[in-house]
């Protein structure tokens, strides 16, 4: 599939939130942009299924609001308008067989303030005893990266990291914090730790201040300074993203064709696309890799000299994991939830990780569906893939078993929807920098390639695009100094 003319062709292999982001940021450069996928729909991790007769999203559901990169993209794409934030980011830990408060001041977890740890109940007399020595400890020498377990541990004890620390990183990577690096999944708390003495400190120096006395009873924020929200999320469900974005970049989507080799060509890159029996060719000036990391790293496998890149991709882990949606009448909730959800320890044995009542996050469901309450239910950890090995009815069956247990809902769901997301989490483990460090370097051999996505610095939706925006600075550097015909 030779391409002809003078335009300089660009070809990201990847539909995700990456990709697409990609292609987006490309809008405006005088170069044919293709997108190339697999899959039969754009969007990755970003998807919207029907559940009881309303379209949910059933992959990621919301973004992190604090960074500018995912709004600033859905502003830019004219979307803007749609923003909407979360109703409530309240979460509590279901510990012990008891719904507990997160603490008022923490971290990821890591506390900033005793008293308000003590106020939740989570711990036991002997953790929280050991938790309050933390402020007067030496401080704890770090020589290069190390476990977030073993660190936080020895600080504040385990009971910190099994109760806090290690459901809120399991919510996000479904990982386990005994392997996860301190570095790359808290960064901004592993710089902190360095300029201080104690990790209470370094926490407290990430939080807002604490409220003041006119506002110390309910926790909110003084009166004329509402604090922006913390996760957003678009009127229609993030699903609603990835078509559109598409469609704003301008850019040629292919879906369903999948890339099965990546060669260095006379004039730049040739993708082979498609069967063994059936091939088809493409030829571009530069690629982006918007993909995860193992097949990235048998693309790169054939590509000579990018044999560190695919031996440090090839290294990267990923978990699984499925998202139960269940759908149940108001009346079976004995109370009706109050809190965004809940998260569970993984010591507890529970085969959910993390609940959310979507309803109550996205007060637009209400709206759309006000005699029902839609709760989702995120299952698998590393190392729990047995859980499932089971079929869909049987895990909506433990889902919802283990969310009557927690809140006392009763009767069977109205309707429910099991979503798999094989290989979905890249797992930050120990040396993930140096992993990058060397996939990057690597590629910096290669002109005219780059990669983005979630396996390098955030799985997050705004992490994701900061990615992006690099890989197109990149190319669009390398063909610049090409005398190909793009801009900044």
């Amino acid at each position: 599939m030779d391409q002809s003319g003078t335009r300089p062709v660009i070809a990201i292999v990847g539909a995700g939130i990456a990709g697409l982001a990609a292609a987006f940021f490309l809008r405006d450069q005088p170069a044919d942009v293709i997108v190339l996928d697999g899959a039969p729909r754009p969007g990755g991790k970003l998807a919207r299924a029907e559940v009881a007769g309303v379209q949910l999203d059933v992959g990621a559901e919301a973004l992190l609001a604090r960074r500018p990169e995912g709004t600033g993209l859905i502003e830019a794409a004219g979307l803007g308008g749609e923003l909407v934030p979360a109703g409530t980011t309240a979460a509590r830990v279901w510990s012990r067989g008891e719904m507990r408060p997160l603490p008022a001041r923490q971290f990821m977890g890591v506390p900033a303030d005793a008293a308000a740890l003590a106020g939740t109940g989570l711990l036991s007399a002997a953790g929280l005893a050991r938790a309050r020595q933390e402020p007067d400890l030496p401080a704890t020498h770090r020589d290069g990266d190390v476990p977030v377990a073993g660190y936080v541990a020895a600080r504040f004890g385990q009971e910190v990291v099994d109760r806090l620390v290690d459901p809120l990183l399991g919510g996000v990577y479904a990982g386990r914090s005994e392997e996860l690096s301190f570095d790359a999944t808290l960064p901004a708390l592993a710089a902190a730790a360095r300029r201080t003495s104690t990790l209470t400190a370094a926490a407290a120096t990430l939080l807002p201040p604490p409220p003041g006395p006119a506002d110390q009873s309910n926790g909110a924020a003084a009166p004329g300074a509402p604090r922006p929200p913390v996760f957003s999320s678009l009127a229609g469900g993030l699903g609603t993203l990835p078509p559109a974005l598409a469609a704003a970049s301008g850019a040629q989507l292919r879906t369903g064709a999948m890339v099965r080799e990546l060669a260095p060509s006379p004039h730049g890159w040739r993708l082979t696309i498609g069967s063994a029996h059936d091939p088809q060719w493409l030829d571009a000036d530069a690629v982006i890799l918007a993909l995860p990391a193992r097949p990235a790293s048998r693309l790169l496998a054939g590509v000579p000299g990018a044999a560190a890149a695919a031996a440090a991709l090839g290294e990267i882990s990923y978990a699984s994991m499925a998202v139960v949606t269940l759908a149940y009448p108001r009346a079976a909730f004995p109370q009706l939830p109050e809190t965004s959800g809940y998260l569970v320890p993984a010591v507890d044995g529970h085969p959910v990780k993390a609940v959310t009542f979507s309803s109550v996050k996205w007060p637009r469901l209400q709206q759309r569906a006000a005699d029902l309450i839609f709760v989702r239910c995120s299952v698998g950890r590393i190392g729990e893939e047995q859980v499932l090995q089971r079929d869909d009815a049987e895990l909506a069956e433990l889902a919802a078993a283990d969310l009557a247990a927690a809140t006392g809902v009763h009767g069977a769901p109205a309707a429910s929807l099991v979503t798999r997301w094989g290989g979905a989490l890249p797992q930050y483990t120990v040396g993930h920098l140096d992993r990058v460090a060397r996939i990057q370097a690597s590629l910096a051999t290669q002109p005219g390639l780059a990669a983005c996505g979630a396996a390098y610095a955030g799985v997050g939706i705004p992490a994701c695009i900061a990615t992006a925006q690099s890989a197109v600075d990149q190319v669009v550097a390398e063909l610049q100094k090409d005398g190909s015909h793009v801009s900044n």
